[in-house]
């Protein structure tokens, strides 16, 4: 895939609308609908703050939640659940609607903006195109939550088409959702001239950079709790990487692939012979794959477990790995000492439990240490490093864990793919 995309700085905006696609699909209170934590409006603020002060009236745009947008549909999903369908009225549906609306975020952005932010009472209905009719350069005006179309998640060229009939540039600021073809981040390049925002173009320079053009060696870093959400990306860095270590819950089915003892740890059965094939293959490669030399047990999955450390393999019984051990994280930490580019992707241990969050601490804070150039894919491991206050010392931290993800697989990513080649 082509990183190298043109940016909102390549086009002319003054005087024209933009639709920008932000990612404000930000965590709330279940029971208030208050957003508790503004981080993904404030990474869109760049990229806004620009379009406005180049004099452009931006049209902005996102999901949030899951929505159902047809109410046959939320009776089937209410149904699966348990609830009794008698009782699941189209009242109820819109109820469930209105609390994934974009109103709060509006109501955030135009106090980080200093400015108000027009909120539209639909994506493409009466009332979104009158104010887009009607906005002025330096406005900013916010569309309804694009998953309240049925077409937004199946690229409807319908939807994408009514989108980009509102505006003459597209702008794609929204990395949480690239490895999504919806309407509203790939559909809506067929009708306009593309560009990315600023939040995207920082993630293809760093996540882009460090597959494409790394400063070697490269050390890849991958925990998470499954060798089988890992395949693809293991696969894509045995390619490109000098060295790979292995952490979290997936060790422990390489573990057990070498004829070692994991007790009642996570283990993917399925999964041995490929973990053998994977190890070979890094044989054969010259590329070094660091497993675990010792492992912190849990006699319980809780943060109140009893302890005890234990040589990789030999995991008695009744007990499951929860961290790396003492020796493991200074053989890991060695490795990333010396390196020129470290991609960091799941933590290694159950980082929530204070017990078992030595591991993912010490590379965290190994990785502060290093003049290497540090990428933090997103999802947990991004909660890891925030968490424990490493945010500030990393080169880049990811803003989209699926994308991200992704990314690292070598897939192609429709958001991305659909911008204009710089």
């Amino acid at each position: 895939m082509n990183y190298n995309k043109k940016t909102v700085k390549d086009v002319e905006v003054s005087g024209k609308k933009v639709l920008l696609r932000c990612d404000f699909n930000v965590p709330q209170d279940k029971e208030t609908g208050a957003i508790t934590s503004d981080k993904r409006i404030v990474a869109a603020l760049p990229t806004i703050q620009y379009l406005l002060e180049h004099n452009a009236a931006v049209i902005a745009c996102s999901h949030l939640g899951k929505p159902e947008a047809s109410f046959e549909k939320w009776v089937k999903k209410q149904t699966e659940k348990g609830k009794d369908p008698a009782s699941l009225t189209e009242e109820k549906w819109k109820k469930s609607l209105a609390k994934l609306s974009l109103a709060p975020v509006a109501k955030r952005l135009g106090e980080l903006l200093g400015k108000e932010v027009i909120m539209a009472a639909d994506v493409v209905g009466e009332d979104a195109k009158a104010k887009a009719a009607a906005l002025k350069p330096g406005e900013i005006l916010l569309l309804e939550n694009t998953r309240f179309e049925k077409g937004e998640t199946k690229n409807d060229p319908e939807l994408a088409k009514a989108m980009a009939s509102m505006a003459e540039v597209y702008v794609s600021d929204a990395f949480g959702a690239v490895h999504r073809a919806h309407a509203s981040t790939a559909g809506v390049a067929d009708y306009l001239p593309a560009v990315s925002g600023f939040l995207i173009q920082k993630e293809l320079d760093f996540l882009g950079g460090a597959i494409a053009n790394p400063k070697r060696p490269l050390v890849a870093i991958l925990g998470g709790a499954k060798v089988s959400s890992k395949i693809g990306v293991i696969n894509n860095l045995l390619e490109i990487a000098d060295t790979i270590i292995i952490g979290g819950g997936m060790s422990y089915t390489f573990s057990a692939a070498q004829g070692g003892k994991v007790g009642d740890s996570l283990l993917e059965a399925d999964w041995l012979d490929y973990s053998k094939d994977m190890i070979a293959k890094a044989e054969a490669k010259g590329v070094k794959f660091l497993l675990p030399l010792d492992t912190v047990c849990g006699d319980k999955f809780a943060p109140d477990a009893q302890t005890k450390v234990v040589k990789a393999g030999e995991i008695p019984d009744g007990w499951q790995g929860l961290d790396i051990g003492p020796e493991t994280v200074k053989l890991y930490c060695d490795a990333v000492a010396g390196a020129g580019t470290v991609i960091w992707n799941g933590p290694m241990g159950v980082f929530e439990f204070p017990a078992f969050a030595k591991g993912t601490e010490a590379m965290a804070e190994a990785l502060s240490k290093t003049s290497a150039i540090t990428v933090i894919g997103g999802g947990d491991s991004a909660a890891a490093v925030e968490q424990l206050g490493y945010a500030d010392k990393m080169s880049h931290i990811s803003t989209g864990g699926g994308a991200s993800l992704e990314f690292l697989e070598g897939k192609e990513l429709p958001g991305v793919a659909c911008l204009l080649d710089a």
